[in-house]
């Protein structure tokens, strides 16, 4: 049986241009494009950077946490209370992925 944390690596290793790291403060990091999306500590919690109003609003929709450390700022923290919890954290990593994935917008050609 995997870990919880295995579970989240294995689905958030699997999306494109996404590289994992040993996070400065322990743990595992997510990078894609040179941007942390989020880190885990173990199967018990994982902290992810989104914009301030952001982290508001997956804060009031009782789908994150402020940051156990830094609350004013945009990033949230995610207590994983169990195997149920995964799929919450899932959709956070996707969606801080889907912000820092973006295909670059295409030049526009000039019309003569």
């Amino acid at each position: 049986m995997s870990s919880i944390a295995e579970l989240v690596e294995h689905e958030v290793m699997s999306w494109p241009n996404v590289e994992k790291l040993p996070h400065r403060f322990g743990g595992v990091e997510f990078r894609v494009n040179g941007h942390e999306i989020g880190h885990l500590h173990g199967n018990r919690q994982a902290d992810l950077p989104f914009p301030v109003r952001l982290r508001e609003e997956l804060v009031a929709e009782g789908r994150a946490s402020l940051h156990h450390i830094l609350p004013q700022t945009g990033w949230v923290s995610y207590y994983i209370r169990g195997p149920e919890g995964v799929p919450g954290l899932i959709e956070l990593f996707r969606l801080n992925y889907e912000r820092y994935n973006r295909p670059a917008a295409s030049p526009r050609t000039k019309q003569e």
